[in-house]
């Protein structure tokens, strides 16, 4: 079927048949066609050598872990008490006063989003890719991964910008959830004669997904790309350990650690606002 597919593309008529003594298959082509036809079909397995178009799947199918349904609930959670309350003000992105060590705003601006649109935006993206996230490399480690990407963000932003940067919501942190799905390829290193193809599929992927999603105008791309670097750097290190990085008491240490990471911050925010 794959040769008489080559072989219509070329122009050139074939019929599918088996002998009758019932030993493999065959292309009829009529007499003028023939030596163009083997010749086509000797081009065409000359040029996918090296790339054979049927491959084993080393690791099948997507998990998806609906534990990102809790996140993008407490995202909602925050911009209701955020319209309730003076959180912004507090927990708002702030290169200054980041500078001045107040580095809870990493985290606490994450959680803030400037109307509705905006939130459900990044709760919509941030559901799937976050679920993806959480259900390749483990839902504690997938969702820290995920958070401290974001952080990194909200950081490379702050040092890049020439003046005080400025800035809230969750994207960073979804940009950092594509950046840990375009490295999880980097597993397959040594484990397949075509694993480079593998990995510059994957990264190529990523980055195309990045071009679309997040150099919207009027958007924070430093965020978003500093988001989406963070992401690809701990994929490439979790890749390096995939089975350690999946076990319960590493999931359930890095959900504890997310934890404190959300309620240390915005603990310290309101404590020093006096609130």
């Amino acid at each position: 079927m794959e040769w008489s597919l080559v072989l219509v593309s070329q122009g050139i008529e074939s019929t599918i048949v088996q002998p009758e003594d019932g030993a493999g298959w065959g292309l009829l082509v009529s007499g003028h066609d023939y030596a163009n036809a083997l010749r086509t079909l000797r081009l065409y397995r000359l040029e996918n050598r090296a790339w054979p178009w049927q491959q084993p799947v080393l690791k099948p199918g997507f998990l998806f872990d609906w534990g990102s349904l809790a996140w993008a609930l407490l995202a909602c959670l925050f911009y209701w008490l955020s319209a309730h309350s003076d959180l912004r003000s507090v927990g708002l992105m702030d290169g200054f006063a980041v500078a001045r060590g107040q580095w809870w705003r990493l985290f606490t601006a994450i959680w803030l989003h400037g109307d509705l649109a905006h939130l459900a935006t990044n709760a919509s993206l941030g559901l799937l890719l976050l679920g993806l996230t959480m259900g390749r490399f483990g839902t504690g480690v997938g969702l820290l991964a995920a958070y401290l990407a974001g952080a990194g963000g909200n950081l490379f932003a702050a040092l890049i910008s020439v003046q005080s940067h400025r800035s809230l919501g969750a994207s960073g942190m979804v940009m950092g959830s594509l950046g840990l799905l375009a490295a999880q390829s980097l597993s397959l290193w040594r484990q397949t004669p075509h694993a480079r193809k593998y990995i510059l599929s994957g990264l190529c992927g990523g980055v195309m997904l990045f071009v679309l999603l997040a150099l919207n105008p009027g958007t924070d791309v430093m965020a978003h790309l500093g988001g989406f670097l963070c992401g690809v750097l701990l994929g490439a290190l979790l890749s390096r350990v995939p089975q350690s990085a999946r076990m319960p008491k590493t999931n359930l240490f890095a959900g504890l650690l997310f934890t404190l990471l959300v309620i240390v911050p915005w603990w310290l925010a309101l404590s020093k606002a006096g609130l």
